[in-house]
C-alpha cells in the first residue's frame, strides 16, 4: 500500500511540477496570492454551474448491486485509538462535531440513528477506474449540521478520520456547505443492510454520491467546520488533495 501512493504521489507531482514550480514564484510575490484566490473562486464557480446543488446522482434498484463492494483505501486502521474501538465493538464511539458551530455536540451511531434512518442505492467510483453500487444505511449530514448549528462564517466541512496513510499524517477530508446539505450527503453507517464492515469504513464513513472515492472519507472520528484549510495539513482540504488531486471530485 505505501509503494502504491509513493507512486502516485511521484506521478502526480511529476505532472504537476511545472505548473506547482509557477505557483511557488507566483504565490511567492507581493500580487501572486490574490491572482491565486481570484482563479481559485472562479474554478468553483465553473464548478457550480456543472453541478448545481440541486443536481442528483443516479439511484438504482436493489437488483442492481455489486456482488462485492470492495475496499477501497485502507483496510484496517492501526492507530491505537481505533484499535481500541473497534475492541469493544465501537461501543465507546462518539463523533466528535465542533468548530464553527453554535453548539459542539458528540454523537454515537445510535445517536445518529435516532435523528434519521434512509438507505439510498448509488454507485462508488474510483479514480483507479473500478466503481461498485451499493446500499447505504445512514443519517443525512445536513441533519446533523442542524442539531449544533452552522455559523454563518463557516464554509466548510473537514472529516478527520482515524486512518493514517503513512505514519503521523491521518486521513482527511472536505466538501463545501452546499455539499455537505445535500440530500445524497450521507454519514453511512451501514452497506447493504448490514452494519458498515471495517474494510469499508467502519463505524462511520461519509458518502458524497456526486463525487470520486477519495472523497468518501472512511472511518470519522470527528467533523470540524472552518472558514479555511490554510492550517489544516497541506491546507488543501484534503489529503489527497495536498498531494495534486482537484479538490472537487465531481462525477
Amino acid at each position: 500500500m505505501t509503494d502504491r501512493r509513493s507512486f502516485l504521489r511521484l506521478a502526480i507531482g511529476g505532472a504537476a511540477s511545472l505548473v506547482l514550480a509557477g505557483c511557488d514564484r507566483i504565490s511567492e510575490s507581493s500580487w501572486g496570492p490574490k491572482v491565486l484566490n481570484k482563479a481559485q473562486g472562479l474554478n468553483r464557480r465553473v464548478q457550480a454551474l456543472l453541478a448545481p446543488s440541486s443536481a442528483m446522482a443516479k439511484e438504482y434498484t436493489e437488483a442492481d448491486l455489486s456482488p462485492v463492494f470492495r475496499s477501497n483505501g485502507t483496510a484496517m486502521p492501526t492507530t491505537p485509538a481505533y484499535q481500541a474501538l473497534l475492541a469493544n465493538g465501537f461501543r465507546d464511539y462518539r463523533l466528535q462535531v465542533g468548530g464553527l458551530v453554535d453548539r459542539p455536540m458528540s454523537f454515537s451511531i445510535d445517536d445518529l440513528k435516532q435523528i434519521e434512518q434512509v438507505a439510498q442505492i448509488t454507485r462508488h467510483d474510483r479514480v483507479e477506474g473500478w466503481s461498485a453500487i451499493g446500499k447505504w444505511h445512514g443519517t443525512r449530514l445536513s441533519h446533523v449540521l442542524d442539531k449544533v448549528g452552522v455559523q454563518a462564517k463557516a464554509r466548510y466541512v473537514v472529516f478527520h478520520c482515524y486512518d493514517e496513510m503513512d505514519p503521523g499524517e491521518p486521513y482527511y477530508e472536505s466538501v463545501d456547505i452546499p455539499e455537505a446539505r445535500h440530500p445524497q450527503t450521507l454519514l453511512a453507517w451501514g452497506l447493504n443492510d448490514q452494519p458498515l464492515p471495517i474494510k469499508n469504513g467502519a463505524p462511520l464513513r461519509l458518502r458524497v454520491s456526486r463525487q470520486l472515492g477519495y472523497k468518501q472519507a472512511k472511518y470519522i472520528a470527528r467533523i470540524e467546520l472552518v472558514d479555511s484549510f490554510a492550517h489544516i495539513a497541506g491546507g488543501n482540504g484534503g489529503y489527497w488533495e495536498d498531494y495534486g488531486y482537484e479538490w472537487y471530485a465531481g462525477i
